[in-house]
């Protein structure tokens, strides 16, 4: 059924004077969210899906074209967040493009666009909004929050920010801290490779023609990290064709997203680590791992799983046996399904 489902709609939520970590204040900030499922009346049957860097709301879409893949098979009727009992909610994260404030959008200060302006955000300053998201919706306590990669990063600064506030933690393909070098390391790649562009114009390319072909360049490159060749090689063997299929790829993607949100989200990971908060999380956590993933190996599992353990944590950790890489989690969607179905189930 959840094949054919059209997408879900886009809503928005927007509030005012949004103060962030670094002690600035965004005037305006506006937060997209799709929504699968029904509210119950006493609004306690809320699941958050946390959304990956690149990707966004429509990640829960059928067929949702994200480097994590479409995650339809594990958000739907049925499926493992089964919303025949659960509403689920997916933001759009703030800094990013698929609806939610980032550096494309005017600052009403100004009349301009934010452009290279857009104030420094951290992990925490993404969740606080999700946050007043809830609040607005009179949701006060979540069931679990799901998520991969980046949203695995949202799902454990939920559980240190705001340990009442969810029974469970589903961390997918993720980690609970970014080395600061790494961050660093990221924020300036991306930085070297737009700054290259004839249209850069300092990050001000919004009236110059703007930045695809360095885009199309960059998604390139993190759909090869992804895993993405393993996939398409399921249908192509002609390495032209293949090359041909990467680039339409990151063609598409590039049309929709802004170069300024890639580093808006990459700088905000410089600070990223909640490794020393662990004994404030109260929820149960599901970890999940994929065995051929480059950006986070099985090999973090025997250094995060003692350490939940130390500090208190009910965490149960899941290796997903895939040939997708960073992609498992959606291409792959079968095979650890059944475990977040038993997680949910255990949450009561």
């Amino acid at each position: 059924m959840s094949a054919q489902s059209p997408a879900t709609e886009l809503k928005s939520f927007t509030t005012s004077d949004v103060r962030l970590q670094n002690g600035s204040v965004l005037p305006e900030v506006t937060i997209a969210y799709r929504t699968v499922g029904t509210l119950a009346p006493r609004r306690d049957n809320v699941v958050l899906i946390t959304h990956g860097n690149t990707s966004g709301p429509q990640m829960i879409d059928p067929g949702g074209s994200t480097g994590e893949g479409s995650w339809c098979e594990i958000v739907g009727p049925g499926k493992a967040v089964d919303t025949n009992s659960y509403f689920a909610i997916c933001p759009n994260m703030l800094g990013s493009s698929y609806g939610s404030t980032n550096a494309a959008s005017f600052d009403p200060r100004t009349g301009r666009r934010y452009g290279p302006r857009f104030p420094d955000i951290t992990v925490s300053d993404i969740v606080a909004t999700q946050r007043a998201l809830l609040d607005d919706l009179g949701v006060e306590k979540l069931v679990a929050i799901v998520g991969p990669s980046y949203g695995g990063f949202q799902a454990l600064q939920w559980a240190v920010n705001y340990p009442d506030a969810m029974r469970g933690i589903a961390a997918i393909v993720t980690a609970p801290l970014v080395p600061r070098e790494r961050a660093e390391g990221n924020v300036a790649r991306l930085m070297a490779t737009l700054a290259q562009d004839p249209n850069w114009n300092g990050g001000d390319y919004y009236d110059h023609g703007g930045v695809i072909e360095s885009m199309i360049r960059i998604r390139t490159a993190t759909l090869k990290t992804y895993g993405i060749e393993t996939r398409l090689r399921d249908t192509l063997s002609d390495p032209a064709e293949i090359e041909a299929a990467i680039r339409a790829e990151a063609t598409e993607w590039a049309g929709g997203f802004d170069a300024n949100s890639l580093l808006t989200l990459a700088g905000a990971l410089r600070g990223f680590d909640v490794t020393g908060q662990f004994a404030r999380i109260k929820a149960k956590v599901l970890y999940v791992l994929s065995r051929t993933d480059k950006l986070f190996p099985p090999e973090l599992a025997p250094q995060v799983m003692p350490a939940l353990e130390a500090a208190g944590v009910d965490a149960d950790y899941f290796l997903l046996d895939s040939d997708y890489g960073h992609s498992a989690s959606g291409r792959d969607a079968h095979k650890w399904a059944p475990r977040l179905r038993t997680f949910m189930d255990s949450l009561g």
